[in-house]
């Protein structure tokens, strides 16, 4: 597949299907806390996004079974909603959410601390990583490279005494979730493929407290740390202007 360049009303729908995004994760970091169960935020998710008239991206995607992914405090990704998964105070959970409407998509993430009482270096964790996607799209204009975006990922997390996840990166996005290029988070200055004004990448930071290593558990989706320390993830869709960057996800 190559690279997809988007006109401005392609980008207009995607801006729409971004604005569902938001709304979606902004409703559940809403409803985060303890006692809440990972099923109690799909369920929202689900009726959220049916209300919009949005198609959720996730479920059915190689057979996955949920709306949304919620990964909690090692889970680096793709965890599976689940009733018997009580969110308990002190924790942390990944909320990654997608999807379309008129036909194109939006893709995001975010980490949400459960409660008040956050351990200072998990809070630590989900602060640097949110910075490093920030950092991320700062970088983002025609003639900059994937490398710059990466290196802006990796350069801010390992500042930080943390690792970046290398076996999952971000990708292009439009009328399918997963288009070129791919867009790790880590990399060289100046190496890879330039941006051009038309692009639109998902940039997705998921950045371990400890090593980089990942597993994927039996149930063949939810990927772990291999050491077991604690993960955060956010995520963007951007879009490449001839002036920079365009979140189409905030």
């Amino acid at each position: 597949m190559a690279v997809v360049l988007k006109s401005s009303k392609e980008i207009e729908k995607m801006r729409r299907a971004g604005q569902v995004v938001r709304e979606v994760l902004e409703l559940v970091r809403g409803l985060v806390k303890p006692g809440a169960t990972t099923l109690d935020l799909e369920k929202a998710a689900e009726a959220r996004t049916k209300a919009l008239g949005a198609k959720p991206a996730f479920k059915g995607y190689h057979g996955f079974p949920c709306v949304l992914c919620t990964s909690v405090n090692s889970e680096v990704v793709h965890g599976i909603p689940s009733a018997k998964r009580i969110l308990k105070e002190g924790e942390i959970v990944s909320v990654d959410y997608g999807a379309f409407v008129e036909g194109y998509c939006g893709d995001a993430a975010i980490t949400v601390p459960v409660g008040k009482k956050i351990d200072p270096k998990t809070a630590e964790l989900v602060k640097v990583t949110e910075a490093s996607l920030n950092a991320a799209i700062a970088v983002v204009k025609p003639g900059a490279t994937l490398g710059d975006v990466g290196f802006a990922v990796q350069k801010v997390v390992e500042a930080a005494g943390f690792s970046v996840v290398r076996d999952f990166v971000g990708h292009g996005i439009g009328v399918h979730m997963h288009e070129d290029p791919q867009v790790p988070n880590f990399g060289e200055a100046g190496q890879g493929m330039k941006l051009r004004a038309g692009m639109v990448i998902a940039i997705e930071p998921m950045v371990n407290a400890g090593g980089h290593d990942v597993v994927v558990l039996g149930d063949g989706w939810t990927a772990v740390t291999a050491d077991g320390s604690m993960s955060a993830h956010f995520e963007h869709t951007v879009a490449v202007t001839a002036t920079g960057a365009r979140i189409l996800t905030e």
